[in-house]
């Protein structure tokens, strides 16, 4: 299978109801497909923590870097949230993201990366980023490093049509009006993360913007809408890759966020960008 076959089949798993308590079945089976995948490449930790008294799991798979010394390096943190809203298959939102988090283990698991790699399956998302906050907390808490922390949040919604895009107010005038592009938005201190991981994502084929965001993106919202958020309010270099969710996609949060909205073309070429982009970290 090529790649974008690859991602389909992902999909094909992952897009189901799945809200971890009115879809407990359908959450359940993405958590076990997860972590099967995971166990091909490495063996897969838990990150256990409790929402009204029932345990959810973080998954986690740490995979070593290329050259032995570089093994105390602080690793790379790759996630993605694998829960949806009720009653919403969540194709875009959030199964291409941890589509594309499946095919980087592949791919770091294959050919290591420079720096060590963490890949993370956050649970909770939907619900205040309950899995990410507290999993960033946990890493502060044990002073644990981090080189960069990236969460994949909605990659595959596409719109080539003029004025297909919208932003917060200001914005506008700075960025293209057409949706075809994946956004990278960071803290300030991922400002060269940015423009190095942005260019390789265009030499890919894919149109990529960048944003930097000041204090914590308190300013803008919308800029703190998924898992980076508790790694930002936690002092870690941090970035979220999107494409812009429903600043873009009318089927957010909707039962239509089906995989036949998705543009897979532009989800392989995110895929093949990110992959390319992180190993010239």
């Amino acid at each position: 299978m090529n790649l974008t076959e690859r991602l389909q089949e992902h999909l094909t798993q992952i897009v189901r109801d799945r809200d971890p308590y009115l879809s407990s079945a359908g959450h359940f089976f993405v958590q076990q497909y997860i972590r099967e995948q995971f166990q091909q490449w490495g063996k897969l930790e838990t990150h256990e923590f409790a929402v009204r008294g029932q345990t959810h799991q973080n998954l986690i798979l740490n995979l070593p870097p290329l050259n032995n010394k570089q093994e105390k390096s602080p690793p790379i943190l790759i996630g993605a949230h694998y829960d949806a809203v009720p009653n919403c298959p969540g194709a875009d939102d959030n199964a291409t993201g941890v589509a594309v988090l499946l095919e980087l283990a592949k791919a770091f698991a294959a050919k290591p990366l420079k720096y060590p790699v963490r890949l993370v399956a956050f649970d909770m998302e939907e619900y205040g980023l309950l899995g990410s906050q507290e999993y960033a907390a946990k890493l502060k808490q044990e002073n644990q490093r981090l080189r960069l922390m990236i969460s994949l949040e909605m990659l595959g919604y596409c719109n080539d049509a003029p004025n297909s895009q919208r932003y917060p107010a200001g914005l506008e005038k700075f960025y293209p009006n057409t949706g075809n592009f994946l956004a990278l938005i960071g803290n300030l201190t991922t400002i060269p993360d940015l423009i190095k991981l942005s260019r390789n994502i265009r030499k890919s084929g894919v149109p990529a913007e960048w944003l930097p965001v000041p204090n914590q993106g308190k300013l803008v919202r919308q800029t703190r809408l998924s898992d980076h958020a508790p790694f930002w309010d936690n002092g870690y270099r941090s970035m979220m890759i999107t494409d812009t969710a429903f600043l873009r996609n009318p089927h957010y949060h909707q039962v239509s966020d089906r995989i036949e909205t998705l543009d897979l073309n532009f989800l392989t070429g995110v895929c093949l960008g990110l992959e390319i982009g992180l190993r010239k970290l």
